[in-house]
């Protein structure tokens, strides 16, 4: 069973159907809807800052999503994955995003809906990726809108896997 921590008076939320790896870490001010996975090496660190995940939301291997205290929680909305290795810090992300592995989203970021940033991207600070953009470089800059391919055969597709995947392992 994952490593699910109070702290100051906060416990960890989750909603129904959710796989949680046996190595994964949630301490404090953390809610999650339903469908939800978290494996293995994750952690979501709400003990400064809350963190709020929609449902079908994948956070994979090694991904870090934190907040900075006293100034910006992290916000996660539905159908969203966070590829391997990943740091989500103080940031919102909307619906139908897919962050890429290795990527970096800093404090008071807004991911809007239907978006990518790509593998090793960095999103700076206060940094709006607007909806239906791929996003890529350091720091990360629009290079180019996202087509029906991407957004089915990438987004959705991968979002709808790890559902599937995190089956297998209950």
């Amino acid at each position: 069973m994952a490593l699910i921590k109070t702290l100051n008076s906060k416990t960890p939320v989750f909603g129904s159907n959710c796989f949680l790896a046996e190595n994964a870490v949630i301490i404090g001010d953390v809610t999650m809807g339903d469908d939800c996975s978290i494996w293995f090496n994750a952690v979501l660190r709400g003990d400064v800052h809350y963190i709020r995940l929609g449902n079908k939301v994948n956070v994979q291997d090694n991904a870090t999503i934190h907040g900075t205290y006293k100034k910006a929680g992290t916000s996660i909305g539905n159908n969203v994955s966070i590829a391997h290795n990943a740091v989500i810090h103080g940031c919102t992300i909307n619906d139908n995003v897919l962050v890429g592995m290795g990527a970096v989203v800093l404090d008071l970021a807004v991911i809007e809906s239907n978006s990518i940033i790509a593998a090793g991207a960095v999103v700076l600070e206060n940094t709006v990726v607007e909806s239906g953009s791929v996003y890529a470089g350091t720091p990360a800059k629009k290079v180019k809108a996202i087509s029906n391919d991407l957004l089915e055969g990438q987004i959705k597709r991968i979002a709808s896997s790890y559902l599937k995947y995190s089956g297998w392992y209950k």
